[in-house]
């Protein structure tokens, strides 16, 4: 990958490109055995065999060895060596079968595995500190996507959505509220509706609200101003007026002056079958005073080019920040952007391969 970075302002000193993260604390199975210990067991008191926290750390276990499903864990559990299987909380070293975890997590309460869940996540160093966190440091996603697995088979609840906000560089669901809607709600309207209740559980301290175009309303930038974060979002037609402007911003009429603020990067990648993969960033702070949007302190165009089975394709988006030029410079904000872009593809949640449902139907 090639950069050219063209400022039209004094250049400064950059910082290091991969600037080193702290280390963030691993599981173990003590923390484990810890963690789903103050998980509420639905099960009566009377005839259990095995406790709810091993359970649950086996079933953590055999989903990162990437035995997904409920009889692959099972399975995955029984050729365990005893010894490993003692430090995940089986001390005579049998483990439950298919039906027993079925049963199991049919019964489980996810909002009390899933606080459980987020209350160990939030002790993390690099997680829990607000002070010590510089603006802009951190990236969190939000997206709704329907649980992994289910299908539309009933009327009652299937599949499960929720909408989830994701730590972009440690790959963390910080939290997410579920989505209830029917045939007659429309999904992005659900998951605007659900959008503040998901954004106050998080401590935006430090943070940057990245999503898509969906997300680019005044009254969830506000919100996260409010609590202390910032936004990097791309627009669309949903907000027509905004939309408009950065596009008319960027392509001016003949004989329009030039713009005031204009600084660009570009890049050129080759891979999974494209050739001259060009992005072109643009930003620029000409459109603050003149637009009303909460916090805006400026806005981008992402132009890219590429070739793919001999065909020559393209793309525009625009998008809005309130990161000023000092904290967002254009290879920052570049890698922030493609993040925005493609995190939707990489976010896992574990009750997702769980088979769990956010809320039982």
């Amino acid at each position: 990958m090639q950069y050219s970075v063209r400022p039209t302002a004094p250049t400064r000193p950059c910082e290091a490109p991969h600037a080193a993260l702290p280390p963030i604390r691993m599981f173990t199975p003590s923390a484990l055995l810890a963690v789903f210990a103050t998980v509420p067991d639905p099960r009566s008191r009377y005839g259990v065999r095995f406790a709810l926290s091993a359970i649950l750390a086996l079933a953590v276990a055999a989903i990162l060895s990437n035995h997904l499903s409920v009889l692959a864990i099972a399975q995955w559990g029984a050729m365990q060596h005893p010894d490993l299987l003692q430090t995940l909380g089986f001390p005579d070293g049998v483990t439950p079968h298919q039906s027993t975890l079925q049963r199991l997590f049919r019964k489980l309460d996810p909002d009390s595995l899933s606080a459980a869940l987020t209350r160990y996540f939030a002790t993390m160093p690099t997680v829990a500190s607000t002070g010590e966190r510089p603006r802009g440091s951190q990236g969190v996603a939000i997206d709704g996507k329907a649980q992994r697995g289910r299908l539309t088979f009933a009327a009652a609840g299937c599949p499960v959505h929720a909408l989830s906000a994701f730590l972009h560089e440690h790959g963390i669901v910080l939290a997410h509220e579920p989505i209830d809607y029917d045939e007659q709600t429309d999904k992005a309207e659900a998951e605007l509706t659900v959008a503040p209740a998901l954004l106050a559980r998080v401590d935006w301290h430090g943070r940057v609200l990245t999503g898509d175009a969906l997300f680019c309303q005044r009254a969830l930038c506000q919100q996260v101003l409010d609590a202390g974060g910032d936004y990097l979002l791309i627009v669309k037609e949903n907000q027509p007026t905004l939309h408009e402007d950065i596009r008319l911003l960027f392509a001016p009429p003949v004989g329009s002056l030039p713009l005031d603020d204009r600084r660009e990067a570009q890049t050129i990648d080759h891979g999974h079958g494209r050739h001259n993969d060009r992005r072109h960033l643009v930003a620029s702070t000409d459109l603050v005073g003149y637009s009303d949007w909460p916090g805006l302190a400026q806005v981008f165009r992402l132009a890219r080019t590429w070739q793919e089975h001999g065909l020559t394709k393209g793309e525009v988006r625009y998008g809005i920040t309130s990161l000023p030029p000092t904290i967002a410079e254009e290879k920052k904000l570049y890698s922030a952007l493609l993040r925005v872009m493609l995190w939707p593809f990489r976010i896992s949640a574990l009750s997702h391969s769980f088979g769990i449902p956010f809320r039982r139907a």
